[in-house]
């Protein structure tokens, strides 16, 4: 089984898992704090040459994944909120929504784990923040974020390299993986079931 995890850890750390694990990240289905940033680590550490091109498939991935959950916002409204947001939680984002505005928002991205940014991302879409802005402004953000994490995996990428050829990583890889691929599956389910009592009440009303 650690053999399998760690398999597929491997395949996810290449260009197409960075731009996949972004997109997820950025959904109401994926939940592992700083997978995309560990990831952009990895790839950078194991990659020099092209160290450039991992902090643009990470905010490109992100942004497709984000625009997923805005326009989901978008279509529920404001008044579903409550189906994805616990109360006290969408209490707080609406409060921050709209006394800080779109820029703001985006800029919460920089906010380490476990902040929960997409709860903003959904209620942003829900509460009608500007489109254009919003997302302009969290492409700067994610561009930043990520593209400082590959410049110091750049200068520093040996030491990573060391840790990741050791069996403690190899362990750790697993253990991620199984999170990954478990709070995916509770996720999707979840999103099925929210969505699913969402339609029946609407067919009832």
């Amino acid at each position: 089984m650690r053999t399998f995890l760690i398999g597929i850890f491997s395949s996810l750390m290449s260009w197409w898992g960075l731009g996949l694990i972004a997109a997820l990240d950025s959904t109401l289905v994926f939940t592992l704090p700083l997978a995309v940033d560990i990831a952009v680590i990895i790839l950078t550490s194991r990659n020099h040459a092209t160290f450039w091109l991992y902090p643009l498939i990470a905010t490109a991935g992100s942004i497709c994944g984000a625009a997923v959950t805005y326009y989901m916002g978008r279509r529920v409204g404001d008044a579903e909120l409550g189906r994805f947001l616990s109360v006290g939680r969408l209490a707080r984002v609406r409060k921050k929504i709209k006394s800080k505005g779109a820029v703001a928002i985006a800029f919460l991205d920089l906010l380490p784990p476990p902040f929960p940014f997409t709860a903003f991302i959904i209620a942003a879409g829900a509460l009608k923040v500007s489109t254009h802005r919003f997302f302009f402004w969290l492409a700067v953000t994610r561009l930043l974020r990520f593209g400082a994490e590959a410049v110091l995996a750049y200068y520093y990428g040996s030491h990573i390299i060391n840790w990741l050829e050791s069996d403690t990583f190899e362990y750790i890889a697993a253990f991620l993986t199984f999170v990954a691929v478990l709070g995916t599956a509770l996720g999707v389910i979840q999103l099925v079931r929210t969505t699913g009592g969402a339609r029946s009440q609407k067919r009832a009303a």
